[in-house]
């Protein structure tokens, strides 16, 4: 398994895991939702110090795919959002999707980001480090609809220090209806 960041030529097959894996998880709706999510990330030029994409291919294809997204606070250190994250339906219980955000923390180290946040299953996400964050101690950019989602993961520091303020997120994550 080879990990990487995102390539330009990888970018429809990028689109058509995150298509295929919500859609088999889920349901059509949600594939073609999170893919339209992808594409637009994909679509901006966003500051190389904005968004981060990275993959997990084997020697015939893109199996794992995830976005970091950096999540502004008025006065907070480097902080990224994890969302969203796929692997190929019949690759997943390897362990690749744990080995894959492993290798999006250690580039993002390389960068100072201290706190890596996502918004998803405990279950999983716990897997690799995260832990359940109120919004009394890092808000959300808008409300959400399962307050037991939000996770927070430290990369640089031990511990997860409280953050003020709401902060605001890149364009494709700016819509209530995700949150």
């Amino acid at each position: 398994m080879n990990f990487s960041i995102y390539e330009q030529s990888q970018k429809s097959g990028i689109i058509a895991l995150y298509l295929a894996t919500f859609s088999a998880s889920e349901s059509k709706q949600e594939g073609e939702q999170v893919a339209r999510l992808v594409t637009d990330f994909l679509a901006e030029p966003y500051p190389s110090t904005d968004l981060y994409v990275f993959v997990a291919t084997d020697e015939q294809r893109i199996v794992g795919a995830i976005v970091l997204s950096r999540l502004k606070f008025a006065h907070a250190k480097e902080v990224f959002l994890l969302s969203p994250v796929a692997v190929a339906t019949d690759c997943q219980g390897q362990g690749i999707g744990q080995k894959l955000i492993q290798f999006g923390f250690n580039k993002l180290a390389e960068q100072n980001v201290s706190l890596v946040m996502t918004y998803g299953d405990i279950n999983f996400y716990g897997k690799v480090g995260f832990s359940v964050v109120s919004e009394e101690v890092i808000q959300a950019p808008h409300n959400l609809s399962y307050p037991k989602g939000w996770l927070a993961k430290p990369v640089l520091d031990d511990e997860i220090l409280p953050i003020t303020g709401k902060p605001s997120c890149l364009k494709p994550l700016d819509n209530p209806q995700l949150w």
